[in-house]
């Protein structure tokens, strides 16, 4: 409750405001061990980014059509070649949920690089399409995985003043493999030349080389510490406390590494609280009764009508960011520059690589603007972008593409406005969409509601990369018009549906959101009261209204009392 509790009393966690670092490129540097982690942590985000990109230019290698013939030359079949690894992530992301709680982020995260490199090996020694199927399968079971889990663990080991900046690398990261990528398919593609002595190595090689970063994730994560969240969460107080200690470069008594401990150790109180309020029945804490929980808390999403209106905003949120054609962009790039009058496999992977850098470098401003332009008008102007981008191109390959040989200028704008394309999302909706679902629910639903909008994402990615192929063959330039469309919906649907999110409280949340039961207030309430007990509610005159330290010390208390 910002600014004080029910007499208007100010909160401890003003006090750690006082003590903590500075936000933004100077926090970053303050919190040097924290953000080395953190950018450790993030070579999950480059295996998903790398894994997204490379595939789009094997699939353009001439020894790889000869080598995987019988699926390459049909468009279905060369679809679920692409596809299959979304399908593989879904699965990955829902069962994430689980392996983050049981084994903890940091194993979860080590999990997900063992399925991962199995799935690398099967794809890299491939004799056959079935090999690349099951592989990509396999690959993508962890690629879905490391998309929570990375996030996941750098929010819960960052401190509250660099959280978003140090979550944020997540996507960077994927924007970074993308375009590292790209340009590794460009070079390994003059293997044994461009044609039919091209040699095999010219696609394992960039396949392969996904197990690089991959190992030096899976070993050193295991040299990583902790979630201090799972270990409260786990009753490893004592260790918790160290992890925080350690991390902040602080002695455990300090008083920035006690409060953020007590404020830890207030939020799973609080969770629990709400689960006993909620599910009084379901508390003997058995393996079922865990069960129905989490399913009675999905369920709870569908029956209260404010809840369901969220879970409609972050599920069509990610359904729109899809449908923009992304992914049908990244996954068939080259064939796409092909058709747009590239000759030559060549050309093809170097426009595809400019499209790698492009949105690399619009990601990084993004962090920057979203908090103060706000989050509708960063998608919607994306969203318009990427409609007019496809409209234009949609138009010239009308007019030319049984000309392009005539009309290189033609294809060379229609190019540009594919890079232009790369640029809004980049800026927009691949960053922003992620911000916009996870704000909008209460602090009770949150990770439920993250979840769903998660798993939105990688069905509606695995359709798009399904059936693109087969767009491509049937519709041509139709398939411009038909993802323009659904961008230009997206933009309307941001603007006439989803409110602006930015710096609105929790209460506010409810508010624009008609609920008339106020979740927010109610779970700011409870928290209010867990504060109290904890230790972390003083009243105006700075003595305590609480009673609990992390070390236990009512001497450590008073002094955090005296400096307010």
């Amino acid at each position: 409750m910002v600014g004080g509790g029910e007499t208007g009393a100010p909160l401890v966690s003003e006090r750690r405001r006082a003590l903590a670092g500075p936000s933004g490129w100077a926090g970053l540097v303050h919190n040097r061990r924290i953000f080395a982690i953190t950018v450790f942590a993030s070579i999950g985000g480059l295996l998903y980014g790398y894994n997204q990109g490379v595939f789009s230019g094997v699939l353009a290698m001439h020894s790889f059509d000869q080598r995987m013939a019988s699926a390459v030359d049909n468009s279905g079949t060369k679809g679920w070649l692409v596809s299959i690894l979304e399908l593989g992530a879904w699965v990955g992301v829902l069962l994430t949920g689980y392996t983050a709680d049981k084994l903890s982020r940091k194993y979860a995260i080590f999990l997900a690089v063992v399925v991962f490199c199995i799935g690398v090996v099967v794809q890299t020694a491939a004799e056959r399409p079935s090999s690349i199927y099951g592989g990509r399968f396999i690959t993508g079971l962890g690629v879905g995985s490391l998309s929570m889990a990375v996030p996941l663990y750098n929010a819960e080991i960052a401190p509250p003043e660099v959280r978003g900046s140090l979550v944020a690398l997540q996507q960077l990261g994927i924007t970074f493999g993308i375009m590292v990528s790209f340009w590794i398919d460009y070079g390994t593609n003059y293997i044994g030349g461009t044609g039919d002595g091209q040699s095999e190595a010219a696609w394992r090689i960039p396949l392969a080389l996904q197990l690089v970063p991959a190992i030096i994730l899976g070993i050193g994560i295991l040299f990583m510490p902790f979630s201090p969240r799972w270990l409260v969460n786990q009753g490893r107080d004592d260790e918790a406390l160290a992890v925080l200690s350690r991390a902040r470069g602080l002695p455990p008594d300090s008083d920035l590494v006690q409060i953020e401990f007590l404020e830890i150790r207030a939020q799973y109180i609080f969770e629990q609280e709400t689960s006993a309020i909620k599910f009084p029945h379901l508390q003997d804490g058995s393996r079922s009764s865990n069960f129905k929980l989490g399913f009675y808390d999905y369920l709870s999403l569908l029956r209260n009508r404010s809840l369901l209106v969220r879970v409609a905003v972050g599920s069509l949120t990610m359904f729109f960011q899809q449908w923009t054609g992304i992914n049908a962009i990244l996954y068939y790039a080259p064939s796409i520059f092909q058709d747009l009058g590239l000759t030559g496999n060549s050309n093809s992977l170097l426009a595809t690589g400019v499209v790698g850098i492009t949105m690399f470098l619009a990601t990084i401003p993004a962090v920057i603007w979203i908090d103060k332009v706000g989050r509708k008008p960063v998608l919607i102007s994306g969203a318009f972008i990427m409609a007019a981008c496809h409209f234009i191109v949609a138009i010239l390959t009308g007019l030319f593409h049984d000309s392009w040989k005539a009309h290189v200028a033609a294809g060379w704008v229609a190019c540009v406005f594919v890079w232009i394309f790369a640029i809004a999302f980049g800026y927009s909706w691949g960053p922003c969409a992620w911000v916009l679902v996870a704000e909008i629910w209460p602090l009770s639903v949150r990770g439920k509601g993250v979840s769903i909008a998660s798993s939105s994402n990688w069905m509606n990615n695995f359709i798009v990369g399904q059936v693109t192929p087969t767009m491509l063959e049937h519709l041509g330039f139709g398939t411009f018009v038909f993802f323009g469309v659904f961008s230009l919906m997206g933009g309307i649907f941001i603007m006439i549906f989803v409110p602006e999110t930015k710096n609105l409280t929790l209460e506010e949340m409810d508010g624009v959101f008609g609920d008339t039961q106020g979740l927010a207030s109610a779970d700011q309430a409870r928290q209010h009261a867990i504060h109290k007990r904890l230790g972390l509610l003083m009243d105006d005159g700075g003595s305590e209204k609480g009673g609990t330290r992390a070390s236990g010390s009512d001497e450590k208390h008073e002094n955090i009392s005296k400096q307010e």
